[in-house]
Parts: structure tokens; sequence; C-alpha cells
């Protein structure tokens, strides 16, 4: 994406939002644009947190690069604009979410409303509410200002969506749901989906439990593509703000996560869960019915959490360990199969000595 602006630009709109950035070289070097490494050129503006990704800098000129003090000081390319950041990635992240986001107020359609959409007429949107073709829009759905709403989408009675949300195609709201603003909804998930709640007879024949409640979803939350959030039995199945999921993952009936978390792809939450603020899961996590976790845990390696977690600090494995006793262990099991043979030699001789 082509853009138009000086290092001071950057400098002094990165102020007004709490991150100083420190220049070094010329303040009014023209930027074009915003680059990879790998790729980038004369006129564009680069981030670097690593020193291995140096060694192209010379070759490439940029106009600019945005990196930390320590790396700062090795670099030695004339003629570079550095802006050093105490915190590299978040620069990143602020200063391409201002001068090169997708630009979503481009529908690429000529109506704001697409012909083909259904609106219940007492539904309520604002009056920039961008609805894109084959929307299903029920009755009294209240959406407010700056919300976009992409092709395929469903939205089911009774449903509040806050402002500067983004719904992608063919995601599904269910009816009575909650979504705070700037909610990103990825491609093809469903929020408020049946929760899988069933009793059985004596024959074992099973008989669903009605699962009347609904989900909220705070503000800020960003849910990957494909991902399912069941609505609670009775009251609710909630996310809390900041929380980013990513695609592929499943939040059962009666969920409740904290805000600031980072939870990866196949993450699958069982029912009745309550999970702190600032707990991250790398990918394939598990995590069992009615458990606890605190704040600030961190869940890797596959972990599988079936029973609570109390004390902040990294875990992994099935069933979840501290992650220094999983690598110990880990690092044992390796040899075992060596071990056996070992301790069967040592069997096998202790008997022929007696």
């Amino acid at each position: 994406m082509q853009i138009q602006i000086t290092a001071q630009d950057i400098v002094f709109q990165m102020k007004l939002k709490g991150l100083t950035l420190e220049i070094i070289g010329n303040a009014d070097v023209h930027i074009s644009g915003i680059s990879p490494v790998e790729s980038s050129g004369p006129g564009d503006l680069i981030f670097i947190d690593k020193k291995e990704y140096l060694a192209n800098i010379s070759i490439s000129k940029p106009a600019a690069i945005v990196t930390s003090k320590a790396i700062a000081a090795s670099l030695d390319v004339i003629g570079v604009t550095v802006l050093i950041a105490p915190n590299v990635p978040l620069a990143h992240a602020w200063i391409k979410q201002h001068y090169a986001p997708r630009d979503f107020a481009k529908s690429g359609w000529s109506d704001r409303i697409h012909s083909s959409s259904v609106i219940h007429e007492t539904s309520k949107l604002a009056a920039d509410v961008i609805v894109e073709p084959r929307v299903v829009i029920g009755k009294n759905v209240s959406i407010a200002a700056g919300v976009r709403i992409m092709a395929g989408v469903v939205i089911e009675n009774d449903v509040t969506i806050g402002a500067r949300s983004i719904l992608h195609p063919s995601c599904v709201i269910g009816y009575s749901c909650i979504l705070g603003e700037d909610v990103v909804v990825g491609s093809g998930t469903v929020i408020g989906s049946e929760g899988y709640g069933f009793a059985q007879d004596a024959a074992r024949k099973s008989h669903a439990i009605p699962q009347t409640g609904i989900v909220v979803i705070e503000d800020r939350v960003r849910l990957g593509a494909n991902c399912c959030v069941d609505r609670a039995a009775y009251r609710e199945t909630r996310i809390g703000a900041g929380t980013k999921l990513d695609n592929l993952c499943h939040i059962a009936h009666n969920v409740e996560i904290g805000q600031d978390c980072l939870l990866t792809s196949m993450l699958c939450v069982a029912g009745s869960t309550k999970i702190g603020n600032r707990v991250i899961t790398s990918g394939q996590t598990g995590i069992s019915d009615h458990v606890t976790i605190c704040n600030d845990a961190v869940l890797l390696h596959r972990a599988g959490v079936t029973k609570d977690i109390t004390s902040p600090g990294a875990y992994a494995g099935l069933p979840t360990q501290p992650l220094a006793e999983y690598m110990k262990n880990s690092a044992v099991l390796r040899n075992a199969v060596e071990l056996r043979k070992r301790l069967g030699e040592l069997e096998t001789k202790l008997l022929s000595d007696t």
C-alpha cells in the first residue's frame, strides 16, 4: 500500500498514542511504503527486531528503519533514518494500523446496503453501516456506527453489535447475542451455536437440554475464521475484552474467558470452564469442563488441562505439568526404549547370578 509520510509524521502520531520514538537521521525523509525486510527498497519503512535481518539493509537501502536501541547501535548504513522504539512489535502494529490497514470503508459495491440483502423492518442500523450482498438481518437487531457486514453474513433476531465491528463473509451471529465495540468476527465463525447439552434415558437415548442462554463478546475481541462459540444453557458464555482467538477454536457453553488472552488454533474449551486474564495457549490445547485457570497461565505443547491451574506460569503436557517438569520428563521419555532394554539386561544378569 502506497503512503506519503515522513519520519517526523510517524513520531508525532505515535506520541499521540503514548509510544515515544527517537529519530536518528533525517526527520523529513520521504516514506512511500511499509514493507517486509526481505523485499524492501528505496522509500520503504521497515521494522527490525532481530540482528539477523540487518544483512540486507545495505543492499535494499530503505528510507527508514524502526528498531530497538541495542540494534540501532550496531547499524552502520549511511543515509537511512532510524526510529528507535522501546517496543518494536508494538510500534509495527500501531504504525501499520494508522498508515496502511485494510480499508474496510471501500466495499466495492455501489450501494451502502446491497439490494440482495434482507433486513427486517424492526432492525436499527446506524447511518454509515455497510451491508454487502446476501446478508440476512433478523428482527429487533441493533447495529452501531461504523460496522461493516460482509457478504453472506447471517444475523439472527435481537442481536446487538457495537461500533466499528467487522463481520467477515459467511459468519453467523445467533439470536440475542451481544457483540461489543471493535469486534472482528472471521469468515465462517458461528457465535451463539447450540451448546452441547444432553440427558440420557435408561436405553441410553440422548435428549437435548435446550440451550437458551446467550454469548457476550466484549470490546476489541478478535475471533478467527471457522470458530464456534456456543451459547449458554441459561445465562451467558462470555469472552473478555481484548482477547484474540486464532482460527478453528471451539468455546463450549457457559465458558468464561478473561481479558487480553491469546488463544491459538484448535483450542477446545469444554463447558463451564473459567479462564483468567492474559492466558496464552499454543496450538491444539484442550481444556476439560468445569476447570478454572488463573490469570497469566501459559499452556504449551498440546497441553491437556484436566484440573484447576492456580498459579501463574508455563504448563505443558497431558496431564498438565509445570513446563520445567514436563521438559525433564520428556527428556527421560525419549530414552525409554533404551532404558527398558538395559533394565531387561540387568534383570537377566541378576537372575543368572542367583
